[in-house]
């Protein structure tokens, strides 16, 4: 499989660059999660980075590469989202609310 070098911003992993694998695309996961066990055996502390552009070419806007950002307040559980998935809740157990801009009247 092929790896590219990507740096890591934020977080424990600031200034680091690790060898990520690259999917079938040629790009590396969206999130890159990283476990840190607990010295006293409890549940382990895991670090969740964003996959953001690098920057961009002037004349045609391309993504020049990719870099990770340190997200602290990751909800996702490490789940993917689907289409046809449940509804991602709040911690008091409601649906949030939805966007603006989506109407829930769908007959024009």
């Amino acid at each position: 499989m092929k790896s590219q070098d990507t740096p890591f911003e934020g977080g424990p992993m600031d200034g680091r660059v690790l060898p990520v694998l690259l999917g079938p695309t040629g790009h590396p996961p969206k999130a890159y999660r990283i476990p840190v066990p607990d010295p006293d055996d409890g549940p382990p502390t895991v670090y969740v980075y964003r996959r953001v552009p690098r920057g961009h070419s002037k004349r045609l806007g391309l993504i020049q590469g990719w870099k990770y950002v340190y997200d602290p307040e990751d909800t996702s559980g490490g789940r993917p989202r689907w289409p046809w998935s449940k509804p991602h809740t709040s911690p008091h157990g409601k649906p949030h609310p939805r966007p603006s801009g989506n109407s829930e009247d769908t007959h024009g």
